[in-house]
């Protein structure tokens, strides 16, 4: 096998010396959020762990019905069952196929396709299962799916649970369990209501016992992955065992039959098991991880949340760079691209919590759930920089109908003033600003939360949250 390799680089620090992030709270009442997607349009779909997908929408509203609540069909009592994963069908604006990966009554993981009623509620008895993989432990399920921008299924199973993977699942090509799956949804082949994508790479090679739906191997419990929507990259966020948590990255084009190494290695070369066929697996046949980071002590000392490649609009500082998170430690990570690796660095956002999940809206902008809430993640930097903008007036604020902007004691003129949606989209925007007072409706705004951004002629900006009810 070919390896793929990438040089990474730690710099294990608490805080994020060229980059400061912060969150802001979107909505919150959810229970146990584990899943964020979007269908190609303003909404956020939440996926409750308890088999429940709410509709969160772009003003901050959560729709009171649900979109999908098979709630009766999803185990989520002990370890880490439930409803796991989502996905849109690449079609989903003309088809209304979606997705779910859970975990079923019996303990088993389902693959499932549903149909949508209208956009804002599902047929819970449309339901279609692609296919059930057996689970021998209620622990490392995986769960997250998304579609490639070649149109197939790519699907996350961890290694079946227990302990450092006793069976030896994730490096056995007869299971399913511990590795990165792929499919054709679009046709059915032997049976099944999938094909395989003909460039599987175990589809045609010989051996009978290696299943096809295989696309790479060698996970532990693959806790979110997500594809760069500008290169195709997949990065995949494995939680460690003993000492390491890792992050993975791989490319559609080269990734088919890589194999990541767990339970022979636990990030990026520590041997952790040498003995079975382990014995006779060379580290430099793995996929070396992009970056590792250690976790010590007893207890939840460490487990990696998978995030996003940041392709968003609003915080120029955030492209290229990769959002993940600890559950543990409670800190959100980014990755930033030195150019010959990637450097690794921590903070503590403003707001802490077990951080379960990320999500990406159809703008790029990047979400987290943590507790019960939905937050989004912006650029403390875009806050006041100086006295100069910061003596502009906003008022009232909350507010319902119009909102004043007195700058009549800022010394350079402001450029602009713009109103965002949660969802980064411009709302209004204002160039012509002469008046001491400039007064701006909202009345056409729905109830919700808003950005302001603000920026003088020199180029300081500021961006301000605005409560409209």
């Amino acid at each position: 096998m070919k390896k793929t390799t990438f040089l990474f680089i730690i710099c294990f620090t608490s805080i994020i010396a060229a980059q400061n992030i912060q969150i802001e709270l979107v909505a919150n009442g959810f229970e146990a959020p584990v899943s964020i997607k979007n269908a190609n349009d303003s909404k956020l779909f939440i996926v409750e762990r308890k088999g429940v997908i709410k509709i969160l929408n772009a003003n901050g509203s959560v729709n009171s019905t649900a979109f999908l609540d098979i709630d009766s069909k999803v185990s989520d009592s002990g370890g880490e069952r439930g409803l796991l994963g989502l996905a849109f069908h690449p079609n989903y604006s003309s088809n209304g196929f979606f997705y779910v990966n859970y975990v079923n009554n019996s303990g088993n993981t389902v693959i499932a396709r549903y149909s949508r009623t209208n956009e804002t509620t599902a047929d819970v008895n449309s339901e279609l299962i692609l296919l059930t993989i057996n689970q021998p432990a209620s622990n490392h399920n995986g769960g997250d799916m998304n579609f490639g921008s070649d149109g197939y299924l790519y699907i996350a199973s961890g290694d079946g649970g227990g302990a450092g993977d006793p069976s030896n699942y994730a490096q056995s090509l007869n299971t399913l369990l511990g590795k990165l799956l792929r499919i054709d949804v679009d046709n059915t082949s032997n049976g099944n209501n999938y094909a395989i994508p003909s460039n599987n790479p175990y589809l045609n090679d010989g051996d009978t016992n290696t299943l096809p739906e295989i696309w790479a191997y060698g996970l532990r419990n693959p806790w979110k992955f997500s594809f760069d929507k500008t290169t195709s990259d997949i990065w995949i966020a494995d939680v460690g065992q003993d000492n390491y948590e890792e992050i993975n990255k791989i490319n559609t084009a080269n990734g088919a039959g890589n194999n990541f190494g767990w339970r022979c290695f636990e990030g990026n070369n520590h041997i952790f098991n040498s003995t079975g066929n382990c014995s006779t697996i060379d580290f430099n046949n793995t996929v070396a991880p992009v970056a590792e980071y250690p976790h010590v002590g007893t207890g939840c000392s460490g487990s990696i949340t998978g995030g996003y490649l940041y392709r968003g609009s609003l915080y120029s500082s955030f492209i290229g760079k990769y959002f993940f998170a600890d559950y543990c430690k409670q800190t959100i990570g980014i990755l930033t691209d030195t150019g010959s690796g990637w450097s690794l660095s921590f903070q503590t956002p403003n707001i802490t919590a077990g951080w379960t999940t990320f999500g990406e809206d159809v703008n790029g902008e990047i979400y987290i759930a943590g507790g019960s809430s939905i937050y989004k993640i912006v650029d403390a930097n875009l806050s006041v920089k100086d006295d100069t903008i910061s003596n502009i007036k906003i008022y009232p604020n909350p507010t319902n109908n119009i909102l004043n902007f007195n700058v009549s004691q800022i010394s350079n003129p402001l450029a602009y003033i713009k109103v965002i949606d949660i969802q980064g989209k411009q709302i209004k925007s204002i160039t012509s600003i002469s008046s001491p007072v400039t007064t701006i409706s909202i009345n056409n705004l729905a109830n919700g939360m808003y950005f302001i951004e603000l920026s003088d002629i020199s180029g300081v900006k500021a961006i301000k949250k605005l409560i409209k009810y």
